[in-house]
């Protein structure tokens, strides 16, 4: 396939033309980043977003490793002497790996099989024979104990004919079309069972008791189900095995070889069911579980990445003083306050747990913190003694003289990066568990900055992320994270390098090399101070410099999302509407953004000669310099008082925060120690086909509670409060009313049924 076809299947696969196809190729060859193309190269790929060409960086590389693979391919069976133009039309007409793969196997170098030792002993004429079924004098055993030959290990007709039947089934097995056929009916017609196994751990078996009498048919079977087969497998608590439709796959390949009665027909019988079960069925199923595990991976890796996605893009908590607690019983609760910056003002540690005495020792301690540093929140980790650190916290806040409150911070991570190389840089001098404080404090003030600290993969906002591919999963966490850091664009002057390693164009010894620069010479009066940094060229900085952002610099567009290299376009509009970009700061913005809006984009781009698209965005970007998106989303829930899980009842309402979102539902958590689940079937009175429909990682929602078990320590609660919108409500149809009169019926008695069928009669 040339380059032209790769680009007419992408633009056909992808819908779009061929020119955006073509122009985004080319510019992702040239090593320019996707959010750099998705935001300052909208003319060239037609306003394509970051999805859509990061959806078409990857079939790209997987339709060029296609065609190094065919040529491969080619060149083996070339050099084997045996590509006919038949065979090489076939492989390249191949649009999957897969096909490829299948076309190659009676090519690929085997190890010793039954089949090669039966043609090392000369029988692979007697297999020609047998595949051909011609009609000869004799019978088969008459004929085959032609072949004998004991010195060759051939010591009688049986011998022969089983080595025939070895050779005629590797043939079988190794028939593209055949392997096509099996795979595409075992795939609809097949059956994933499972069982409980005696070899696993009976702590761990529990968690699959669901499965210890399961089948469902594979096609149907979603994505969570199978990791949680795929694990309870691989820890020996489960027998998993896929069942075809084995008869009806063996008739198919007997119609297709056996061509009428004949001498060799039960043989030839016998080799395709040995076919079948010995090499085909195997290998088809590793296959069909291979593909069905790869499609829920992504699945879940894509609902990881999504949650991840709106975790990181939580709205800050800007000028705020925040204490961070890490909770713990024998070790104590480490506590860490930081100011609105995030710079870490004073540490200790309380014991709330070991006594009265200390418990009310401690509670001294965090109220002569909170009014000494005028602590606006207090953010307290989730983990090991949460429940006891809430209630503490809680009873102080009326005895503090500065007005705060409290929130539960979810600490996912914070041991992780606690223990890091990061960690160890940032704070030499402090305990692991010390720095884990800062962390909680930092990231209840701004997600963003502190999640990008710690590995995606342990940030805890997917299901069975430690079941995936890992390499897959680091890719697309790292484009979530990257995607997020770009969108929300990066404050020069106090990013951290773990931020700055996230901008594009920025590797990580140049974030750590701008960071060195920063100490060195004082903060950046401008982005073009950029390129006097080591390591950083004229391409990374036209990558990076649109999301960089410069306070109180020398130039006031470096405020903006406006790229250097559109700056003087910028001008022009600015001059437009009779501005300067001095009014960019201050009071000055206000009437700016008014006379801005008054703008056309589509005349501005015709009078400057400019894309509509690029234009419209400077003008975004000039009516709202220094802009954080996130600002824009709803504020975290602040609480001053504790609820108890024994205080929950049936029917009452409450705020709640989404942590997270899975194939069956969410989890929100309404200020008990453990997050409340709402089912798919309840987040909606419309149909819901998946929760991220409806909510989302860090929305702020209402919920109704309909289950309090104590025992198991779950909440069920629900998003269908009062009736259905009359809009929201099922129609009825002439059917459902058909089956309301049935089920009507139904209940009534035998007299008043005979009653209804005489009055249905007088009718007629």
């Amino acid at each position: 396939m040339s380059q032209d076809a790769i680009h007419a299947r992408l633009a056909r696969e992808l819908g779009l033309t061929v020119g955006q196809v073509e122009r985004c190729v080319a510019l992702l060859d040239e090593g320019n980043t996707v959010p750099f193309i998705a935001r300052y190269r909208k003319e060239a790929t037609g306003e394509m977003d970051e999805t859509q060409i990061r959806t078409l960086q990857e079939r790209l590389a997987y339709l060029r490793n296609l065609e190094a693979e065919k040529e491969k391919v080619l060149r083996v069976i070339a050099e084997q002497g045996k590509l006919t133009p038949e065979l090489e039309r076939a492989i390249r007409e191949a649009e999957k790996l897969q096909e490829v793969e299948d076309l190659y196997r009676p090519y690929r170098p085997k190890r010793r099989t039954r089949a090669m030792i039966a043609r090392e002993r000369g029988l692979e004429p007697l297999a020609q024979q047998m595949l051909a079924q011609a009609e000869t004098a004799g019978s088969p055993e008459q004929i085959a104990a032609t072949y004998v030959n004991p010195e060759l290990g051939v010591a009688s007709a049986e011998e022969a004919l089983a080595g025939a039947r070895d050779i005629v089934a590797e043939i079988v097995s190794d028939d593209a079309a055949v392997r096509k056929m099996a795979r595409e009916l075992t795939f609809a017609r097949g059956v994933i069972r499972s069982a409980a196994s005696d070899k696993g751990e009976p702590e761990k078996a529990r968690e699959f008791e669901m499965y210890f009498d399961f089948q469902e048919p594979v096609r149907t079977l979603p994505p969570h189900r199978v990791l949680a087969l795929n694990r309870g497998e691989r820890l020996e608590c489960l027998k998993v095995t896929l069942e075809a439709p084995e008869e009806e796959i063996i008739a198919r390949i007997e119609r297709q070889y056996v061509t009428g009665r004949s001498i060799w027909e039960n043989h030839l019988r016998e080799a395709i069911a040995d076919a079948y079960r010995r090499l085909i069925a195997p290998s088809i199923e590793t296959e069909i579980r291979n593909e069905i595990t790869e499609k829920a991976e992504e699945h879940a890796i894509r609902l990881f990445a999504m949650n991840l996605r709106n975790l990181l893009l939580q709205p800050p908590i800007k000028g705020m003083t925040v204490m961070g607690i890490d909770p713990g019983y024998r070790t104590g609760c480490k506590v860490a306050v930081v100011d609105e910056t995030g710079r870490v003002l004073e540490t200790g540690v309380i014991y709330v747990t070991l006594g009265e005495r200390q418990r009310q020792q401690g509670e001294e301690v965090l109220v002569r913190l909170v009014d000494k540093h005028k602590v606006d929140l207090i953010a307290i980790g989730n983990g090991t003694a949460s429940r006891e650190t809430e209630q503490v916290v809680a009873s102080i806040i009326p005895r503090c003289s500065h007005p705060t409150a409290y929130m539960i911070v979810s600490e996912a991570g914070a041991s992780v990066y606690s223990a890091s190389k990061v960690a160890q840089e940032e704070f030499p001098d402090f305990d692991v568990t010390l720095r884990s404080a800062v962390s909680i404090a930092r990231r209840a003030q701004d997600p963003l900055a502190e999640l990008v600290k710690i590995d995606p993969k342990s940030i805890g906002v997917g299901l069975y992320q430690h079941d995936v591919n890992q390499r897959r999963l680091a890719e697309q966490l790292g484009a979530v994270v990257e995607s997020v850091v770009n969108a929300v664009g990066v404050d020069l002057n106090t990013a951290s390098p773990s931020l700055l390693q996230y901008v594009a164009g920025i590797k990580a010894s140049v974030a750590r090399a701008i960071v060195e620069y920063r100490e060195k010479h004082g903060k950046f009066r401008s982005r073009r101070e950029l390129l006097k940094v080591s390591g950083l060229g004229p391409k990374a900085f036209e990558q990076c410099a649109g999301f960089l952002r410069v306070t109180d610099g020398v130039e006031p567009l470096d405020n903006t999302a406006v790229h250097p290299e559109s700056y003087a376009l910028a001008e022009a509009i600015l001059k437009a509407v009779g501005a300067t970009r001095e009014q960019l700061i201050g009071k000055g913005s206000a009437g700016l953004r008014d006379a801005l809006k008054k703008l056309s984009p589509e005349q501005v781009a015709a009078e400057l000669g400019a894309g509509v698209p690029t234009v419209r965005d400077i003008i975004e970007a000039l009516s709202k310099p220094g802009r954080d998106p996130r600002d824009e989303l709803p504020q975290p829930i602040f609480r001053t008082d504790v609820l108890k899980l024994e205080d929950l009842q049936v029917g009452m309402e409450l705020m709640g925060t989404v942590r997270n979102v899975v194939d069956f539902g969410a989890f929100v958590d309404i200020g008990v120690h453990e997050d409340g689940l709402v089912h798919v079937s309840q987040l909606s009175h419309k149909y819901v086909k998946h929760p991220s429909e409806v909510v989302q990682v860090g929305d702020v929602v209402r919920v109704k509670v309909i289950e309090v078990d104590l025992k198991r320590q779950r909440i069920g609660l629900s998003m269908k409060l009062g009736d259905p919108p009359a809009a929201e409500r099922p129609r009825e149809t002439g059917r459902s009313r058909e089956a309301r009169r049935k089920r009507a019926e139904r209940q009534l008695s035998l007299e008043e049924q005979v009653q209804m069928l005489r009055e249905k009669f007088k009718r007629l």
